[in-house]
């Protein structure tokens, strides 16, 4: 049997750990462990000299086991795999112990948070002693990508792939591409017509011939995995199956329809419109009321539906910028109106924003600042009508006094929210749902555009709401990832996954009704189960529920488990 042979190498991380934990102490009684040959701190252990520090031990120590103690494993987990690489050892006989996030960050006496580093150590020391190499797997990359949504940000993640000429089958549920944004005048802020930028990239995308638009259509499933993807998809009462490598997910929101508040007497009082219906206006080049006379007094109110734990509880982050523009516009169009922004807070946010902000303050528009909480801002109709048609009433922040603002129109900023078969869609392409309906990416920082779902990629506004440019952004790098796997031509697979011992399988199919990813099938003729480790991300759900013990999640089993407990509680 091979001598296990361990390094240790506890991280300072700068002061984040060794400000509450005693790093030496730990280093020092870890070096007496019973396999550990050489144990080590370092400052920061994720930076180059650390990771050659790791690569030299084990050539010079002949080392084939290591544990590194410093953050959280999803933070440099896998840098310290590749160190083990490249120095020719298995990236899984590794194991990191989180004395950061778990121990300095939460813990103020450092007596206690030492030993309990310590603790964490030695679990970690006891459990890399029955790690396994594992073996990396493979899957080819079909060439096709499909694009679920044919807004801005679908547009541009479809364009780039079309580009390098690679097969995009792009999925719009409306008769036409654009979303949002083609119904929109000016964009913040070069104040550019939306139809100039937009226009361009559609007809690019209808005829190019490697793109296979399809229009009035819904994805109806979704099955496979990275790489080899199937999907049936539902348009004009017919149905088409498409093969595929990738799936960027681009489907948007839509704008909050404002009808349950009351107070501001949308669809009741004629020129009270949405922010979008106001843009259509301007679209249309003349800003009139129903009865096609200019108004002498808008108003536009912030935050409508947003900010409200009866409704959106999020910022819809857009907003107060569009708000602003819309002032602009109004003024350009109708300098002697007057113009009022009744907000909660400003929150008018990136390049630009501040200086739009002073401009349209300079020109005469007048702020107020409202309580959602007190009382929002209730419209009537202006019986006396000498001034205005409408009359708002709220309560004015700064001043403390209820007020009356005139207007003849007013425009709601409504907020964004998911479309309603978000989840449903999330469902089939694998990906996870917040509790606002937006979809969750892998990390915020580290990987925000893929999914725990390899192979599938969350863009634009269906991840939350953002601007135009932050959304080209997102899918421009979803289709370089993209366009990276069908240039390999193949892409690593989760090697942590679960598999069966058909000798101890009962065939209860409890784990195919527990699996969230779809990778568990029941095979009839044998009477088990049997997974699709491809699929498979080593969650454990389906052993934790199996109740013959015949599912095992490779890099997990009862073994390692067990001695890491026992670690930890010597």
């Amino acid at each position: 049997m091979e001598e296990i042979r361990i390094g240790v190498y506890v991280c300072w991380c700068g002061t984040n750990i060794a400000k509450n934990v005693d790093v030496e102490r730990v280093t020092a009684e870890v070096q007496n462990v019973p396999g550990v040959v050489i144990a080590k701190n370092y400052k920061y252990m994720c930076s180059d000299p650390g990771q050659d520090l790791i690569v030299n031990d084990i050539g010079e120590h002949k080392l084939n086991r290591i544990v590194v103690a410093a953050c959280s494993p999803r933070i440099h987990e896998p840098t310290f795999r590749k160190a083990l690489e490249k120095a020719g050892l298995n990236a899984y006989l590794f194991q990191m112990a989180n004395i950061r996030e778990q121990v300095s960050w939460v813990h103020d006496d450092r007596e206690q948070a030492t030993q309990k580093a310590l603790a964490l150590v030695m679990g970690a020391v006891k459990r890399v002693k029955w790690q396994e190499a594992l073996s990396k797997k493979v899957v080819k990359i079909h060439p096709a990508t499909l694009v679920i949504g044919g807004g801005i940000a679908g547009l541009a993640a479809a364009r780039e792939i079309a580009r390098a000429d690679k097969p995009v089958f792009l999925v719009e549920r409306d008769k036409q591409l654009g979303g949002i944004m083609a119904r929109i005048d000016q964009t913040f802020q070069t104040m550019n017509s939306a139809s100039k930028f937009i226009n361009p990239m559609i007809e690019e995308l209808t005829t190019h011939p490697e793109v296979q638009i399809f229009l009035n259509s819904e994805v109806q499933s979704i099955s496979g995995y990275v790489g080899n993807f199937k999907a049936v998809i539902n348009h004009r009462e017919s149905q088409s199956e498409v093969e595929f490598g990738n799936i960027i997910v681009a489907t948007g929101l839509k704008p909050f329809k404002p009808t349950p508040l009351a107070n501001y007497g949308y669809e009741r009082l004629p020129d009270v419109i949405t922010s979008l219906e106001f843009e259509e206006m301007l679209r249309s080049g003349h800003i009139r009321l129903k009865n096609r006379k200019e108004p002498r007094h808008v108003a536009i109110i912030h935050c409508v539906g947003s900010r409200s734990s009866d409704y959106l509880p999020y910022c819809s982050r857009t907003c107060c910028r569009t708000a602003l523009k819309f002032a602009n516009q109004i003024k350009d169009q109708l300098p002697a109106a007057k113009v009022y922004e009744l907000y909660t807070d400003m929150r008018a946010m990136g390049n630009g924003a501040e200086e739009l902000y002073l401009k349209t303050a300079s020109r005469g528009v007048l702020f107020l600042m409202y309580d959602p909480s007190a009382r929002l801002p209730f419209i009537l109709k202006n019986e006396n009508r000498k001034e205005s048609s409408l009359i708002i009433e709220t309560r004015e922040m700064l001043s403390g006094k209820m007020i009356e603002v005139p207007a003849d129109l007013v425009v709601l900023m409504t907020g964004m929210e998911s479309h309603e078969s978000a989840k449903k869609l999330g469902h089939a392409a694998g990906i996870s749902v917040d509790s606002n309906g937006f979809y969750i990416e892998k990390h915020p920082k580290l990987d925000p555009v893929a999914t725990t779902t390899d192979g599938v990629f969350v863009v634009g506004n269906c991840q939350a709401p953002k601007e135009i440019n932050d959304s080209v952004s997102q899918a421009k790098a979803a289709a370089a990832r993209v366009l990276g796997m069908i240039n390999n031509g193949t892409v690593e697979v989760e090697v942590i996954t679960s598999h069966v011992n058909e000798l101890i399988c009962c065939g209860c199919q409890t784990c195919v009704k527990v699996c969230p990813y779809g990778a568990i099938e029941f095979q009839k003729e044998k009477h088990v189960s049997s997974v699709n480790e491809v699929i498979c991300k080593g969650c454990g759900t389906c052993t934790t529920s199996c109740p013959t013990g015949a599912i095992q999640s490779r890099h997990f089993t009862e073994e390692q488990i067990l001695s890491q407990i026992e670690g930890v509680m010597v």
